[in-house]
């Protein structure tokens, strides 16, 4: 038996299946016409040798991962100016096994998977692809992150490349004036104070953004280079951008250190770098040193109210401040109904408003967190509306709290002020994700599924650690009969999901949403381990066993499972998550079963009575 390590190149054509259902003739002219126009002459041409030919795919065999791309690249360019066909292409570089003509093992298996990740009309690379070809040629690497594949042990790095002969233009002529800031490292010896990096990190983008002659990239496109070694310079032409900051974080006991250098993107030369070692109660003066000293270094002039507005923090204490984004770190992660998340923020916000008793933000992820609270687990109280208010009442232009008003309005049946306190956050911050995700939440509830869908895409580019949006936006997809969009967004909340479970291995939200993600890729068996291994971790978690239910009953087409997941909640569910399940897309395939129907009777007649009961 013969081994080599060879680059293998995999393609397939997208949505040939229907394709060939709504027009069989044309479509395979089409693809011998492709093939023998594009397709073949390109493979000939870049010295690439093809060992198998299935039907609307190929296999290719390269000895350079240079001309392995190029080729892809040629294909898919020529491609891009027939009409009919699109490919996905795949590029691996791995060890592969020789049996005559024919080539297989794990290299090429990885390169199908790697294939299956592509864009339509877009190329995929391994990292040892992306590694080789780095500084060798004129490409731009897109990084798509750790992807978990079909019979393949380790998760799958994954990136996209393209030519920049399409972006020329861009990477030619940068803004005048721009800044990306890479999220600063975190040196403490306790890797738990990341989320203070972070803070750090997003702050000062917050702050510079504030500078009007100055572009600044924004939180997700910085961040999705967090814990990466980066070429500087290459940093900087994929972002289109002059400048790039980058530094890093210490905090021990009541000192931090920071340093912070601005590096000139075209060159990767140090424009300005500082190391600032103080008093941790300095932290808001020294972010604002940052800043300015950054303003300065690029030569702008900073205007009285630009100032003014870099000086202007939610609140003035350091400790109010640090505790605050604490929990902001547990609300991003996408860990919905999991009642010590609800409870850790809550005591951390509501430990925040005592020592600052004006800091809105504070008070509004406070609100957040008892309404989910309420939502999942019936919690006493006002579902966080005194706390939604007493933010505004600090600051009425604070987006996030408009946008918990509108979901505790909504919950409450007042529709019209809910959709006004919704567009009052979108205004006030389209960028925000806490505003992408309730807007995305009202609109699943209401079957806006087209809407729900674009805030769902938002809010997963705008946080790269939640599972959960990307999670609902494949159940968005899969409503809409979209198998491409359902993938891709599947993909997306198991790489996280899986993230997650990494920091805590019960983390339950986090397995319900790697089994549902296996379920919707048609991994069947790993995902019934996933939801039996889940389910006697953590049985009493409902929530879980709700998202179980859905993939059971949508993606596994399997009634009697879904219906014995999903009895337990029924007999114990809160009224607005019954109210959610009444509309959910995903368990439309039992509302006709006379068992679901009896379980939902069962539900409402409970809640109706309990509600009688506390009325009297």
């Amino acid at each position: 038996m013969q081994r080599k390590l060879t680059v293998i190149l995999s393609a397939d054509v997208v949505g040939y299946s229907g394709l060939m259902e709504r027009d069989e003739a044309g479509t395979l002219s089409l693809l011998k016409e492709n093939r023998a126009g594009i397709f073949d002459p390109q493979v000939a041409k870049h010295g690439g040798r093809q060992f198998k030919l299935m039907g609307d795919g190929a296999l290719v065999e390269f000895g350079s991962v240079v001309a392995a791309i190029n080729c892809a690249l040629a294909i898919q360019e020529g491609t891009a100016k027939a009409e009919g066909l699109r490919y996905r292409i795949g590029i691996n570089l791995g060890e592969v096994v020789i049996e005559g003509d024919d080539i297989y093992g794990e290299g090429v298996n990885v390169a199908a998977r790697i294939q299956a990740l592509a864009p339509s009309g877009g190329v995929a690379l391994s990292r040892l692809v992306k590694d080789q070809a780095d500084g060798k040629m004129a490409c731009v690497f897109e990084d798509m992150g750790e992807h978990a594949v079909k019979n393949i042990e380790r998760p799958v790095h994954v990136y996209k490349v393209s030519s920049t002969q399409a972006k020329d233009q861009d990477v030619e002529a940068p803004r005048k004036l721009s800044i990306c800031v890479l999220p600063f490292a975190n040196m403490s010896d306790d890797p738990q104070q990341e989320y203070f990096s972070d803070g750090i990190s997003e702050d000062i983008i917050t702050d510079l953004s504030k500078v009007s002659a100055l572009f600044v990239v924004a939180r997700n496109t910085a961040f999705q280079f967090k814990g990466k070694s980066v070429d500087v310079p290459q940093v900087a032409r994929q972002v289109k951008v002059s400048h790039v900051l980058e530094g890093s974080v210490r905090k021990a006991g009541g000192r931090v250190r920071i340093t912070a250098q601005l590096i000139d993107g075209a060159t990767g030369g140090h424009i300005w770098a500082e190391r600032y070692d103080r008093d941790l109660n300095d932290i808001f003066a020294l972010q604002d040193e940052i800043s300015e000293a950054i303003v300065k270094a690029l030569k702008l002039k900073l205007l009285p109210e630009e100032k003014k507005a870099i000086e202007t923090r939610g609140t003035d204490s350091v400790d109010a401040y640090n505790l605050y984004l604490m929990a902001r770190q547990y609300n991003i992660g996408g860990n919905y109904g999991d009642a010590r998340r609800e409870e850790a923020i809550i005591r951390l916000c509501k430990r925040a408003t005592e020592i600052d008793p004006g800091y809105a933000r504070a008070w509004a992820l406070m609100a957040l967190a008892q309404n989910w609270q309420r939502y999942y687990y019936g919690s006493a109280g006002d579902g966080g509306m005194a706390s939604a208010e007493r933010a505004l009442a600090f600051d009425s232009n604070l987006a996030e709290a408009h946008a918990v008003k509108a979901v505790i309005l909504s919950e409450g049946g007042r529709g019209d002020e809910a959709s006004a306190a919704l567009a009052a956050a979108l205004k006030l911050d389209p960028e925000s994700y806490e505003v992408n995700k309730v807007a995305a939440v009202l609109s699943y509830r209401q079957r806006r599924l087209e809407d729900a869908i674009r805030y769902y895409e938002k809010a997963t580019s705008l946080m790269e650690t939640d599972f959960h949006a990307p999670g609902m936006l494949r159940s968005c997809y899969a409503a809409i009969g979209n198998a491409e969009g359902c993938r891709r967004a599947a993909h997306i909340s198991l790489a996280r999901a899986e993230k997650a479970l990494v920091q805590d291995q019960s983390n339950g939200a986090a397995m319900a949403f790697c089994g549902n993600a296996l379920a919707a890729l048609g991994q069947v068996e790993r995902a019934k381990d996933w939801m039996t291994r889940a389910l006697l971790i953590d049985p009493e978690n409902m929530n879980m066993r709700y998202n179980f239910a859905c993939a059971a009953v949508r993606d596994l087409k399997e009634t009697d499972s879904a219906l014995e997941l999903i009895g337990p909640f029924f007999a114990t569910a809160t009224i607005d998550y019954l109210n959610h399940a009444k509309v959910d897309p995903s368990l439309d395939p039992l509302r006709d079963d006379p068992r679901f129907k009896a379980m939902l009777a069962a539900a409402e007649a409970r809640l109706a009575q309990a509600t009688g009961s506390m009325d009297r």
